[in-house]
């Protein structure tokens, strides 16, 4: 029955929102490969920081047959092309770019060979791996091939000899032991690592598929998680040096003669400084800790069972990779505590400015309380003199007016009205003065 059929009409729903088709199709975007077996993998991983999409399409073009390639065909960062006698899997991530290459094992790489060589047999053409755009930072072959585990020590045997003199960590993998993976984690002169995967010939090339995805995965995952160790290395003594001076900061805070200003620069400087480490580090850092549980999860799907004698791919991250991740996380999260403690001493030293401000804005409150004192007793002082200055010149217009009524004929004794007069004079310019003094303190 055709699967169509069974989805219900658009007619019977709302509007469909833009991106539900996306969404939808998200776990349907990278497939895991079909991989009949014998079959050699060769996968590399590349930083596509600065890479576009065109100059990945430029360079898939470059394939046998693939000139009619155009950038609408990897949209969904995710592209198979078959090829003569090999699939070339594409693969774009935030981060990095995968190309999976799966060819024919050839036949002096099968199980038992000692340290085969791989590289001249690759079905592509030449040069152009090398040619890809980015730069290198994984880079594995790894070979799948048929063998017995019913005896998993000898075939463990056989395997080692495709490892040269290395040691390798190894383990049976699935919850029925059905495949055996064995690798060194060594770094050859090639740059490539080396894997193998030995199987029953019962196999299906889906589960092949996976125990290949699985595996790649871990391994690219795992160097993605271990970006962070050099910023986290780089950072230490900076740290160190910054929690020196915060240490020094808080205990000239103590110091009551210490200058709030020089203080206050140095506080800013180095919250600065803080700062632009957490803006360039903790995108990486968060990156690590998001790669180490891909890791962990992909290990924990292997369902792995040791081999006698052998550690397995878990037990050898867990002890080599373990200490990594935790230095990024104890750099991370010392990078998040001295910022905080530099908030906390940010506060204390505005706390104390605002105590020193506010008792000096006391000191000048008393300063001009007292100065307010002094000018009200000078007003009242200037008042005094201005009502005896008034009534003076009011009490000579009044004698000189008395003496003018007398020259005229008056019978009228000058000095006699006018020293009648001074009280009244006075009392009636101390009213009005008042009078003024008080309408204008109202207006205040």
């Amino acid at each position: 029955m055709n699967p169509s059929s069974h989805i219900i009409p658009h007619d019977f729903l709302p509007p469909t929102d833009p991106q539900r088709a996306l969404l939808h199709n998200v776990v349907h975007t990278r497939p895991s490969q079909h991989i009949h077996l014998p079959a050699l993998v060769v996968y590399v991983a590349v930083l596509n920081d600065g890479v576009t999409l065109e100059q990945e399409c430029a360079h898939l073009r470059q394939l046998p047959c693939q000139e009619t390639l155009v950038i609408g065909h990897l949209q969904n960062n995710f592209l198979r092309l078959p090829l003569q006698d090999c699939t070339l899997r594409w693969e774009r991530h935030s981060e990095f770019t995968s190309y999976s290459l799966v060819q024919h094992l050839p036949e002096v790489a099968q199980l038992g060979a000692k340290d085969p060589e791989l590289l001249s047999f690759l079905a592509l053409p030449k040069g152009w791996l090398a040619r890809i755009p980015g730069r290198t930072f994984a880079a594995i072959k790894l070979a799948m091939v048929h063998g017995d585990l019913n005896h998993p020590g000898e075939t463990l045997a056989l395997a080692r000899n495709w490892f040269g003199e290395n040691h390798v960590v190894a383990s049976l993998i699935g919850r029925n032991s059905h495949s055996l993976a064995v690798t060194d984690f060594m770094l050859r002169d090639s740059g490539f690592e080396r894997m193998l995967v030995v199987a029953p010939t019962e196999t299906s090339n889906s589960r092949a598929g996976r125990i290949s995805q699985r595996l790649l995965e871990i391994e690219t995952y795992r160097l993605a998680a271990l970006r962070g160790l050099p910023a986290a290395k780089q950072l230490a003594p900076e740290l160190a040096n910054a929690e020196q001076q915060l240490v020094d900061i808080t205990a000239q805070l103590e110091n009551k003669d210490a200058f709030e200003q020089e203080l206050l620069d140095r506080l800013i400087s180095l919250a600065v400084r803080i700062e632009r480490a957490n803006v360039k580090h903790m995108y990486r850092f968060a990156a690590t800790h998001a790669y180490d549980k891909i890791v962990t999860q992909r290990i924990a799907e292997l369902r792995e069972k040791a081999i006698p004698g052998t550690q397995t791919i878990g037990e050898f991250m867990g002890r080599r990779l373990s200490p990594a991740i935790a230095t990024v996380a104890a750099t991370a999260q010392r990078m998040i505590s001295l910022s905080e403690r530099i908030s906390q001493t940010s506060a204390l030293l505005r706390t104390r400015v605002d105590i020193l401000t506010e008792a000096q804005n006391q000191q000048l409150l008393e300063k001009l309380t007292l100065g307010q004192e002094l000018q009200l007793r000078l007003q009242s002082t200037v008042e005094g003199l201005s009502i005896a200055a008034i009534s003076y010149y009011v009490i000579s217009l009044l004698l000189y007016v008395a003496k003018a009524g007398k020259a005229a004929g008056l019978p009228i004794h000058p000095e006699l009205i006018v020293g009648v007069m001074i009280p009244i004079v006075i009392g009636t310019v101390w009213y009005i003065t008042r009078r003024i003094h008080n309408k204008l303190f109202k207006l205040d």
